[in-house]
């Protein structure tokens, strides 16, 4: 991965002030995987404000800022992932401890902050776990640029499906 258009980037913890602007990032995400084709992965209301709000009491929000201003959002820890236990298809390569990353947001305009963003999750982990919707095409090219390997297929808790991905 080139680092010549590498942006200067700085992540950190999220907390409750940041609420009104990650709600509007998650809306501009939102409206990004509908017009990409992908309606269904986060449909009008995921995620929603108590996982947003949930994410920063528990310390795994984080948000991208550039200039002073958030251009991107996810949640990340190392704390495992229930729905990672069971997956179909050629499954995890290493069963060690691992980053989860969920709720990657960027809302489609910002270049290379998403890319930033998992790899600051790969500096604090020694492999990183992803899951994404099938029709999520632009993660998907996303994860596969960056060099994560697809693994199979894993299921959410209401038994949705979700292409698994691992670095």
């Amino acid at each position: 991965m080139s680092m010549n258009n590498e942006k200067n980037y700085l992540i950190r913890r999220s907390n409750p002030k940041d609420l009104p602007v990650l709600e509007q990032l998650y809306a501009q995400a939102r409206d990004f995987m509908a017009a990409s084709g992908n309606p269904n992965q986060w449909g009008d209301d995921k995620p929603t404000s108590e996982q947003i709000q949930q994410d920063i009491q528990r310390g795994h929000g984080f948000v991208c800022m550039e200039n002073g201003k958030i251009v991107a959002a996810f949640a990340f820890h190392t704390q495992g992932e229930p729905t990672y236990t069971r997956i179909d298809g050629e499954g995890w390569p290493d069963q060690g401890e691992y980053g989860v990353v969920h709720r990657m947001a960027t809302g489609g305009a910002r270049n290379g902050a998403a890319a930033h963003c998992l790899t600051w999750c790969r500096a604090h982990c020694r492999q990183v776990r992803i899951d994404t919707h099938e029709d999520n095409f632009p993660m998907q090219n996303l994860l596969t640029k960056m060099g994560f390997q697809p693994c199979g297929t894993i299921y959410l808790e209401d038994g949705s499906p979700r292409l698994a991905y691992y670095w």
